[in-house]
């Protein structure tokens, strides 16, 4: 009988454990689901065996946490308080935090330049400073203490930093037979929908309290410091590499003339568009607050054109992936006007819908003159001293987002008046680089001299 009960009693153990393995199946299917079908995407088309797949999600993991640091931001510094005090403090934090970055983001791109050995080391850490500068903002985004402001800064360092290790590894892990035009876009879009969906699980964090978001930034940051270093090791070598010595054509100052005519006009474009976000971001952040499109309360008027914004982003991101086009030069040309265009009749038809049409177009122009951009450096540029030219780009593109930043948020806040001033940004944009860019595109352009 001992042995008929402990045999019953066995059987029950047995139906336990297969009963707890079934609920717990069936609990963890939908993450191990969709972990998987992440992973099917990203590792796509050789993606996986040359090492993209995992810069891919690195950047998504980088777009998640940094729009946790912004959702916390824009809760403490801009909705918490009235408008004019909301100003101040973000002149306070372009005072403390762009300011000196428009100093440093010069530096960051040739110093990570001289660094090749140590890329992987480098968006590690990048990650792992935003991930104990977000811990250190949680103690101070409750009262919005000055000391917020130069976590801020170092916080926006890192991030650019990130960026621009990124912008040259890229190359060093294409699969056979993919252009970086494609493999960029890829990156991109993935940071694009990390961001959508982790900024209302930001902001519905801020909600439980300020610095929650923060905590969440944490998290996703000590994550990418781990997924940073399972790139693979060719990240870390410079072999077949050479420093892009960026002078003119006497050789006797620093410039980007080496680069070749159409890169350097392509630059100067993509640069246009780049001061243009910046201006919208922070120019519209108050424009909408006091002024709100109609029947609409300023957080969700600021949402419509973010949203706006974002999509036209994605969709620009994604069609430049799809397409095939010769000439990027014209296509550069193209995406100024288009965005000129928008400037322009946003101006003189001013209204919450011309705002959102010219949001959605920002982004739409920014993404595909990137890409060109992308392409022609692929084109022009030397292979041994491609990445650092790509490096070096992306810090002059970074320095004109915030040079057009600190100019919207010290324009008055007129509609009319700020879309005046979008439009002036792109014709000043144009009048530098369009006419480059057509010679270019009409003669041919040769391959860039190598200093």
């Amino acid at each position: 009988m001992a042995t008929a009960r402990s045999s019953g009693s066995s059987d029950t153990a047995g139906r336990l454990r297969k009963a707890g393995r079934t609920v717990g199946r069936a609990l963890h299917l939908p993450f191990t689901g969709t972990v998987r079908s992440i992973r099917k995407a990203t590792h796509a088309h050789g993606a996986g065996e040359s090492g993209l797949g995992k810069l891919i999600e690195l950047h998504a993991v980088n777009g998640a946490g940094d729009v946790m640091i912004t959702v916390a931001l824009a809760s403490t510094v801009f909705f918490s308080v009235p408008t004019d005090q909301a100003r101040g403090r973000v002149a306070l934090y372009l005072a403390i935090t762009m300011a000196p970055f428009t100093l440093l983001a010069p530096v960051i791109g040739p110093l990570l330049d001289r660094m090749p050995h140590g890329r992987r080391a480098a968006m590690a850490g990048a990650m792992l400073a935003r991930a104990l500068l977000a811990l250190t903002m949680s103690g101070a985004v409750a009262t919005g203490g000055l000391e917020l402001y130069p976590a801020a800064l170092g916080v926006l360092v890192a991030s650019k930093a990130y960026g621009v290790v990124r912008s040259a590894v890229v190359p060093r892990l294409l699969p056979p037979r993919f252009s970086l035009v494609k493999a960029n876009s890829r990156v991109t879009l993935a940071g694009l929908l990390a961001t959508g969906i982790a900024a209302p699980i930001g902001a519905g964090l801020a909600r439980v309290g300020p610095q929650w978001p923060l905590y969440g930034a944490f998290c996703i940051f000590v994550a990418g410091t781990f997924l940073a270093f399972t790139l693979p090791h060719k990240v870390d070598s410079a072999k077949g590499e050479a420093r892009a010595q960026l002078s003119d054509r006497s050789g006797r100052k620093p410039s980007l003339r080496t680069v070749g005519v159409s890169v350097l006009n392509g630059l100067y474009a993509n640069a246009a568009l780049r001061a243009l976000s910046g201006f919208l971001i922070f120019f519209l952040a108050f424009l909408l607050r006091e002024h709100p499109l109609s029947g609409q309360s300023a957080a969700v008027s600021l949402g419509i054109v973010g949203v706006s914004a974002g999509v036209g982003n994605a969709l620009g991101t994604a069609v430049g992936s799809l397409l095939r086009a010769r000439g990027p030069e014209v296509l550069i040309v193209t995406m100024l006007t288009i965005a000129l265009g928008a400037a322009v009749l946003s101006a003189a038809f001013f209204s919450g819908l011309m705002v959102a049409v010219l949001g959605a177009t920002a982004g739409f122009t920014q993404a595909l003159a990137k890409l060109s951009l992308d392409a022609m450096i692929q084109r022009d540029v030397p292979e041994e001293v491609r990445t650092s030219a790509f490096a070096r780009s992306e810090t002059l593109l970074q320095v004109a987002w915030v040079l057009g930043g600190a100019i919207g948020i010290a324009l008055p806040l007129n509609g009319i008046l700020g879309m005046s001033v979008a439009a002036a940004l792109l014709a000043l944009g144009a009048a530098v680089s369009v006419r480059g860019l057509l010679g270019a595109a009409r003669r041919g352009t040769p391959h860039a001299r190598v200093a």
